[in-house]
């Protein structure tokens, strides 16, 4: 299951040294629940090996805004607490897996 990425833990969700993947949704966004199902089976997937979770923009503005969110869905990748790639809108669950596998070399 995807973590729950909020205003208050974030940073230490970057800090803990694992490859992260944050999905930033919300409720009433239509290419967000496309990408919903597929961020929790990368969860799934990559348990232990990659921190992923999902942000709803709503309840967490602050997150959102530090890393200049502008259009949902927006999935950013980390590597050692570092911003390395991102995909904005909705794409394939192959396209997701190249970037996740990315971080992990």
């Amino acid at each position: 299951m995807a973590l729950e990425i909020t205003d208050n833990n974030y940073k230490e969700i970057l800090a803990e040294g694992k490859p992260v993947v944050i999905d930033f949704w919300a409720p009433w966004c239509g290419p967000c629940k496309m990408v919903g199902p597929i961020i929790e089976e990368l969860a799934a997937e990559y348990e232990g090996k990659v921190a992923i979770g999902k942000c709803d923009v709503d309840d967490n503005n602050d997150v959102a805004t530090e890393f200049g969110i502008r259009s949902i869905p927006t999935v950013l990748f980390f590597k050692d607490g570092q911003l390395v790639d991102k995909q904005i809108g909705s794409s394939p669950k192959p396209k997701y897996v190249e970037k996740i596998e990315a971080l992990l070399k």
